[in-house]
């Protein structure tokens, strides 16, 4: 047999994971598709893109190394939704993804949420397996430019990087447009960027339509699969803006209605009912709220719709699911 027959191309994936998680919630809530990635999805697009670009059968392109990283909560922080986080970790041990986590860092009231140190985790990880694994591609699924140094440390050695990045804009709850692009460096220095966003919106490739979870509420699969796509590690509304503590008043009461779309209201009959948007969720993914749930949740005024209906309307800042058994 020819020996190039047996020859494969070794691929390594290396998740920047809150990255990740966001691109995750724009395609749940803001894009047109409503569904969350699918991680094994997903390294069926890369694995084909890949045998394309390199016009070799995607069967001898294999992914022998994947790694995840990702700051999250303490478990005290966390209460019965560390459960949601150990399911999103059997997804990974699934598709053969190394986790890797480093605690938040809470500085105290008056600062926000902070992720540190998992950049440059990620990026001594992916070098030190470069080396010992041989790479031919490293597949960084990233977009910051941080990441830059990185991809020129691979390149000395040989191994080829494949970007999987996306640009996209929405308007948030306020009215203001959130944008994430990534950075121009980084994706002229590495070998090969894929602009998924452009990918998923033209479907050129049979892989896309395997790249969104198929969700089925009120279902153990869709909650098994759902936590496949969230990347999310847990607790989804943690990060998801980057909150200031504030020591403001808490309320309890329920969840009015539900919009699919990423947001809803809270049962408020003194205030006319608080509107609340899928990123202020502190303890859970807005897929699991329905309407009657009890939450507890802070107030804010809403200005610029208060100037826009003449009155005083508000907006929930923090909404945290009650538990009750």
């Amino acid at each position: 047999m020819d020996k190039k027959l047996l020859d494969v191309l070794r691929i390594g994936i290396f998740y920047d994971g809150y990255y990740f998680y966001k691109i995750s919630n724009y395609y749940k809530y803001e894009h047109e598709k409503k569904s969350r990635i699918s991680i094994s999805g997903l390294h069926e697009f890369i694995r084909s893109e890949i045998a394309n670009h390199v016009d070799m059968d995607i069967r001898r392109c294999q992914i022998i190394d994947a790694h995840y990283f990702k700051g999250r909560s303490l478990a005290k922080d966390m209460g019965e939704k560390v459960q949601n986080e150990r399911v999103f970790e059997d997804i990974l041990m699934r598709e053969n993804i190394v986790s890797h986590y480093l605690p938040l860092r809470f500085g105290g009231e008056g600062v926000v949420i902070q992720e540190k140190g998992i950049d440059v985790w990620l990026a001594l990880e992916a070098y030190e397996l470069a080396i010992y694994k041989h790479f031919d591609i490293l597949v960084l699924i990233a977009g910051d430019g941080d990441y830059v140094p990185l991809v020129r440390k691979l390149h000395t050695l040989g191994t080829q990087v494949m970007l999987i990045c996306w640009d996209f804009s929405y308007h948030n709850e306020n009215g203001d447009i959130v944008e994430t692009k990534t950075s121009r460096q980084l994706f002229s220095e590495v070998f090969f960027p894929v602009q998924m966003n452009l990918k998923i919106d033209q479907g050129s490739n049979e892989y896309i339509k395997d790249l969104f979870v198929p969700e089925k509420p009120h279902d153990f699969a869709f909650n098994f699969n759902h936590a496949a796509g969230t990347a999310a590690g847990g607790t989804a509304g943690v990060m998801a803006y980057e909150q200031k503590a504030e020591a403001t008043e808490e309320y309890t009461s329920t969840i009015f209605s539900i919009n699919p779309n990423g947001y809803g209201f809270i049962k408020d009959e003194e205030k006319n009912n608080i509107f609340f948007h899928y990123s202020r969720l502190a303890n859970c993914d807005f897929s699991e709220l329905r309407q009657g749930m009890k939450v507890k949740y802070t107030v804010e005024e809403d200005s610029e719709r208060s100037k826009r209906e003449e009155m005083p309307c508000f907006r929930a800042t923090r909404v945290t699911l009650i538990e009750e058994f």
